[in-house]
């Protein structure tokens, strides 16, 4: 391996376990939660709840699968490098790159939408200023070193966790009829507003469609624990307490809501579910306080996504699957080339948004539509083949998936329905097409790369041959 006498060829162990941990979190806790969820509990009603646990069983399912991979191999290309060793190089090839799409379109989104926040703040300073500055600075953060990167996303966690335990304080305490501002109490709103199933069943499944983007990020923790000086204990760690947080942080909040305020107030959907309900229990300053959380959680995401595209880039970039460059790391421990190529594919998506409004941009964005589901369903049929794989060699994992297989093939069924769902569906059939097309496109690029190596392993087997003579009359 050709590098600089300032590049190393593996990354760093530095990442605490603290930080590691509220990563762990972060990766669960976006600004769908904050604002999002109202569009949610607005098209389906106080049964979003069922949505939200449905999606939650789900992901925690997905979860463990992939933490039985990464206790036994932990990986900075994760379930892309899991795919590869399971499925085939076209199925980690491909994944791999799927999921570093997804990451450099989320980077502007969440960029655009801080910098709309600051704007509404400061509106001396353009919009699109503010979003050069958050990339910018994020940018600087992860190019210095990974604790770097494990600091800010260690606060954006404190912040996000205070906020939201502080929500469900002032829930609890005005669902108990102690709210000293407002004349609230009770869950009556669960059912009196035309039911607890306003809509029908049908509207709960369309809810899974819209929560499950929510959790997308869940599976950072085992990225970023390859990083740690404990790895396996890390992802043991976390991935074991990953129901109660799910618990927590997205049931009992959205219960509070459905519970205090109308789902089908129309100024749910225009102000967010926390401002929505802190507004309408009279707190002081509700909106700026949401802002600053919300500014907080983008951020985060921002972080977390600058960061995990990068690694991903990275470990293909080792495999052979990306260019050569992105594999090399700084003094600092850094693959500060997948760093910077992951933040100009993320700069690129931010012009196109300011330049061509609402048309190259959420072009690009649709196509991101089932990736979520897509890495799933790979995560799913990895661990199948893997486990089933150790179990035939006669070794059993540490870590183990619950009731395998039967679990496992119940998480691969109602990944393909939700996929079926969505393709049959008026409102995700574009997205999943799109989706479908760019994952096409990666399958034929990994044909193309595995067909060009194996032609080049045929040139070198040949060459050998030839110089094999010579060598001996040597």
């Amino acid at each position: 391996m050709n590098q600089s006498s300032t590049a190393r060829s593996s990354l760093g162990n530095t990442l605490s376990g603290p930080q590691v941990t509220m990563i762990s979190i972060a990766g669960i806790i976006g600004a769908g939660l904050f604002i999002g969820s109202s569009n949610a509990i607005a098209t389906t009603g106080p049964a979003i709840l069922i949505s939200y646990a449905l999606t939650g069983l789900l992901v925690m399912l997905v979860m463990r699968m992939l933490g039985e991979m990464a206790v036994l191999q932990p990986d900075s290309g994760s379930f892309s490098t899991y795919a590869t060793r399971a499925i085939g190089h076209w199925a980690g090839f491909t994944i791999g790159w799927l999921y570093w799409w997804f990451w450099v379109l989320t980077i502007p989104v969440e960029a655009i939408a801080g910098a709309d926040i600051l704007h509404s703040l400061f509106p001396a300073v353009a919009s699109w200023e503010f979003a050069v500055a958050i990339m910018v600075l994020l940018t600087v953060t992860n190019l210095a070193n990974v604790k770097s990167f494990g600091a800010f996303e260690f606060w954006f966690s404190i912040v996000k966790v205070a906020a939201i335990i502080a929500f469900i304080v002032i829930g609890m305490v005005a669902v108990t009829g102690y709210w000293p501002l407002a004349n609230v109490h009770g869950v009556s709103r669960l059912y009196s507003e035309g039911g607890f199933m306003p809509h029908g069943f049908g509207t709960v499944l369309g809810g899974v469609l819209v929560t499950i983007f929510s959790f997308f990020g869940a599976e950072i923790v085992t990225i970023a624990a390859a990083e740690s000086k404990n790895p396996a204990q890390q992802i043991r760690r976390s991935t074991n307490l990953m129901v109660w947080r799910i618990a927590l942080f997205y049931l009992l909040s959205i219960f509070l809501v459905v519970s205090l305020v109308s789902w089908n107030d129309p100024q749910l959907k225009a102000q967010g579910t926390f401002q929505f309900m802190l507004t309408s229990l009279n707190l002081p300053g509700a909106k700026l306080i949401v802002d600053i959380v919300v500014f907080v959680a983008v951020c985060s995401c921002m972080n977390s996504g600058l960061y995990t595209a990068s690694r991903m880039l990275f470990s293909l970039g080792q495999r052979g699957d990306a260019p050569s460059q992105v594999k090399k790391i700084s003094a600092n421990g850094v693959p500060a080339m997948a760093v910077l190529a992951s933040t100009l594919a993320g700069f690129a998506g931010c012009v196109a948004n300011y330049a061509f409004p609402n048309q190259v941009f959420d072009f690009l964005l649709s196509t991101t539509g089932a990736i979520a589901l897509i890495v799933y369903l790979v995560i799913a049929i990895s661990q199948l083949r893997m486990r089933s794989q150790l179990e035939r060699n006669g070794m059993s994992p540490e870590f183990k998936m619950w009731l395998f297989p039967w679990l496992t093939w119940f998480a691969i069924f109602i990944i393909v329905a939700v996929l079926g769902y969505m393709i049959i569906s008026p409102d995700y059939r574009y997205q999943t097409l799109m989706s479908s097309l760019v994952t096409l496109i990666m399958v034929a690029c990994s044909l193309y790369v595995t067909r060009n190596r194996k032609a080049q392993d045929v040139v070198k087997i040949v060459g050998s041959q030839k110089n094999a003579p010579a060598l001996r009359r040597s």
